[in-house]
């Protein structure tokens, strides 16, 4: 049986999850995410994330914010672990670790957190804070994590850093769920973000790529996070298009291209060019992405989980046998789609031999 966990992309921000004007059966409401909060975790999704975004870029004029969004859908579901994405730089570790503990107690530990160390660069200088250089802001988040990690487990902690200092702080209640804490997921594509993720994260998430792109990404920070006596899991991002046919799926995708927001994908493409250029080795997030990538804003076309739910299936036992341990799904109709991939699709991958070689638990530090 293919091991592998769903997550899917909370609409908590207006414009979908493309960047095109395709109509899309969607909504960013509290109401509505409520609905498919609950929806998700009857046909099988384990686990569901939300946005964080603060002003309005490539369409998304209208945004809940993450935290609040995960806390109010807390009391209405009761499986489904939701995560939070936060920017390091716009929160203090000591608040967000607070809040969690929080959520993670009305919620009774089913909260986890994503680390967004920061692309655009206008979401921190609208507020007056100061937009560190690529690498600063990866040793920024390792940061916070720590204190994180600190506050959360121990009684008394104390931290001096760069960025951070703790004088004895704590957190009560503590987290319901330690062991030992909420998982902690992080993305990024270049070398400063894998080895973070080697030294401090539980989850590595990755932007849509193909079956080679995702094994070296895969064998790369592992053997990272091995040197640090440690293992990691792997999520990977994808937007998700499953239709009666092969032809019928990939018209799909053809006609939101077509309808793309060519304006927004292209500020959108401005915003994220540095996240790539700025690294020390020319290589990170969207550093290859062309406009067709670029209007799923995080390269969820190239994943190519595009065709039959039996296509689709495959292609998911495909990447798990690759060593990803949970797909991150975005959809057009999340109304419509979502719940036909956890009736149709789900229960095809469980039903799948898995071709796994890995042999990979987690372990924090």
């Amino acid at each position: 049986m293919v091991d592998i966990k769903f997550a899917y992309w909370v609409p908590n921000v207006s414009g979908g999850l493309v960047v095109s004007k395709i109509p899309q059966r969607t909504d960013w409401s509290y109401d509505y995410n409520a609905w498919l909060a609950q929806t998700a975790e009857e046909v099988g999704f384990e686990y569901a994330l939300a946005q964080a975004r603060f002003i309005a870029s490539y369409g998304a004029e209208y945004q809940l914010e993450a935290l609040t969004t995960v806390a109010a859908l807390a009391p209405v579901t009761k499986k489904i672990k939701l995560i939070a994405a936060v920017h390091p730089g716009l929160w203090h570790p000591g608040v967000v670790a607070k809040i969690g503990a929080s959520i993670d107690f009305i919620s009774k530990g089913r909260f986890a957190l994503n680390v967004v160390s920061g692309w655009f660069k206008g979401e921190f200088t609208i507020y007056g804070e100061p937009w560190l250089d690529h690498d600063e802001r990866y040793r920024r988040s390792e940061e916070f994590i720590h204190v994180l990690k600190g506050l959360w487990t121990e009684d008394e902690f104390h931290f001096k850093g760069d960025f951070y200092r703790i004088n004895g702080g704590w957190v009560k209640p503590q987290p319901v769920n330690l062991n030992p804490h909420p998982e902690i997921f992080q993305g990024g594509n270049s070398k400063a973000a894998r080895q973070m993720a080697g030294r401090v994260s539980d989850w590595y998430f990755m932007n849509g790529n193909a079956i080679e792109g995702v094994r070296e990404q895969v064998a790369e920070v592992s053997a990272l996070a091995k040197q640090a006596g440690r293992t990691i899991k792997f999520g990977l991002n994808s937007f998700i298009i499953v239709r009666d046919s092969e032809s019928e799926a990939h018209e799909v995708l053809r006609e939101i291209i077509a309808q793309a927001d060519k304006e927004a994908v292209e500020g959108f493409g401005e915003a994220v060019k540095q996240a790539g250029s700025a690294t020390r080795d020319k290589v990170g997030m969207w550093a290859n992405s062309n406009f067709e990538d670029l209007v799923q804003y995080n390269d969820g076309f190239k994943t190519g989980l595009i065709g039959t739910k039996e296509q689709v299936a495959e292609k998911i036992q495909q990447f798990h046998a690759a060593g990803v341990d949970l797909i991150l799904g975005g959809f057009l109709h999340y109304t419509d789609d979502l719940p036909a991939f956890g009736r149709d699709v789900i229960p095809l991958v469980r039903q799948l031999d898995s071709q796994r070689k890995s042999d990979r638990s987690l372990v924090s530090v």
